[in-house]
C-alpha cells in the first residue's frame, strides 16, 4: 500500500486568482488546482479587493489575504478540503467585520 507523503515546499503556489466562484492556484510544477469558493468562507465573505491582495506564504507554500486574516496551504489544497474553520470562528470572523463596517 502506497501512501502520499507531502514534502513542505517541494511544490509551491506560482499565481493566484479567486473569482466569485473559486480559487485558482498554478503551483510550480504545472498543474493548476481549482476550488470552490464556497469552502473558504472568509474569501466568499470578502469583496472583490480583498480577495485580490494576496501575497504568497513561505515562498509559496501557503498564501495569506492580510485583510481577510485567510490562510490556505498548498498542501491543503493538493489534499483537497475545504477550510477547517470553526463555525464559531467564523461567526466571530463575521460579527467583527460588520461591526467594522459599521463604525
Amino acid at each position: 500500500m502506497s501512501t502520499f507523503r507531502f514534502e513542505y515546499g517541494a511544490v509551491l503556489a506560482t499565481a493566484v486568482q479567486v473569482t466569485e466562484d473559486s480559487l485558482s492556484v498554478d503551483l510550480s510544477d504545472g498543474r493548476t488546482i481549482v476550488a470552490p469558493i464556497v469552502w473558504f468562507p472568509r474569501l466568499l465573505h470578502g469583496t472583490a479587493a480583498e480577495r485580490a491582495k494576496w501575497e504568497f506564504n513561505g515562498g509559496g507554500a501557503g498564501i495569506h489575504w492580510p485583510e481577510l486574516d485567510e490562510d490556505i496551504s498548498v498542501e491543503g489544497l493538493l489534499f483537497g478540503g475545504p477550510s477547517r474553520e470553526s463555525a464559531k470562528s467564523l461567526a466571530r470572523w463575521l460579527d467583527s467585520r460588520k461591526q467594522a463596517i459599521a463604525s
